[in-house]
């Protein structure tokens, strides 16, 4: 039997970005949607992501492209046995509310059906159970490879993957001091959240106060802002540091970027090392799921997230995410279509 035809909603790209994004770089659309053909199925997206590589990605693209990003979805229609109608999906399909899903033109880490998450929201796919939990996990474990009583120091500490970065270094028995952008975060990642002390870089007297924390120097650095603030902890690293490059986000929308003082990684014998985790380690991503909520299960690790409501505020919410608007990990949670 024919089904009606099904109208996608998505967000277009539609002007290139320079400086911080507005409104204006992006346009609503619908698209129809046609008949399933063998080995596909159909998704309705229930919560989509927003992530600052987005805007580094879409420079990659000339407008108008379709906004990259993944979400979580539910299969409402299959001729797939692997992907049966009900099951919760992550997919790498981008801003659109519906998508008809060709199984092959994905990599393994773009498209998988989720495991048990018990009490957890099917939401925590798009952070601590999905790409920034593995983040987090491979990109501090794999390249600090920290120690039980060392320092570390985690910038962002208040976002998707910094919260986890942090909460997984106690797991490690080490001493965390993290960044945030305000008092308030700072105070969550404290006393919620366990870190040894939050400095919040916009008020404080960042470099006063960091020496004061960590009078003998930092052994491990996860990096997601760059910037004058990572130069400053760059220069706190002891001998044999280890610095692990997740992203900048402060620099994302500069014409100019602040160039580190090479010497110090000389003299100090450190290892700066920037990562990607769908490119180092896109074949352990059910190993780093299922790993972090086994630490969730036992209470090690809390989390957050920013929830925004409404499909048609993927824009706004994406924004705020320059504007530090959001704690944990920034999501929209889209109002459900009937079909």
């Amino acid at each position: 039997m024919m089904r009606n035809i099904l109208k996608a909603r998505k967000f277009m790209y539609v002007k290139q970005f320079k400086g911080f994004p507005t409104i204006s770089h992006f346009e609503l659309v619908e698209e129809e949607l046609g008949e399933l053909n063998d080995g596909e199925f159909l998704t309705s997206a229930e919560f989509l992501s927003v992530d600052p590589y987005q805007r580094a990605m879409m420079l990659n693209f000339k407008p108008p492209a379709l906004m990259v990003g993944g979400q979580i979805a539910q299969i409402i229609e299959s001729k797939n046995s692997n992907f049966p109608v009900g099951a919760k999906v992550f997919a790498q399909c981008g801003w659109r509310t519906h998508t008809i899903i060709k199984p092959e033109k994905f990599a393994k880490h773009e498209l998988y059906v989720l495991p048990d998450f018990g009490s957890f929201p099917y939401s925590y796919g798009l952070s601590v159970l999905g790409m920034p939990g593995n983040t987090a996990r491979f990109g501090f474990l794999e390249i600090c490879q920290p120690k039980e009583g060392e320092i570390v120091v985690v910038t962002g500490a208040a976002g998707a993957v910094g919260s986890i970065v942090g909460q997984i270094a106690k797991i490690k028995g080490c001493k965390v001091i993290g960044f945030a952008g305000s008092d308030e975060k700072c105070k969550w990642l404290e006393t919620e959240l366990g870190f040894d002390k939050a400095i919040n870089y916009k008020s404080a007297d960042v470099e006063k106060q960091l020496k004061e924390a960590v009078p003998d120097g930092i052994d491990c650095f996860f990096d997601n802002v760059g910037g004058k603030l990572g130069h400053m902890i760059n220069e706190q690293m002891r001998m044999f540091g280890r610095i692990s490059i997740c992203g900048a986000i402060s620099t994302y929308n500069d014409e100019e970027v602040l160039i580190p003082a090479f010497k110090t990684f000389h003299r100090r014998n450190l290892k700066m090392e920037g990562f990607n985790v769908h490119v180092r380690w896109s074949n352990r991503f059910m190993e780093g799921i299922k790993g972090n909520l086994e630490w969730m299960k036992e209470g090690k690790i809390k989390y957050e997230e920013t929830i925004t409501e409404g499909f048609e505020n993927m824009p706004n919410a994406f924004i705020d995410l320059f504007n530090g608007k959001n704690t944990g990990k920034a999501i929209v949670k889209v109002q459900k279509n009937k079909y």
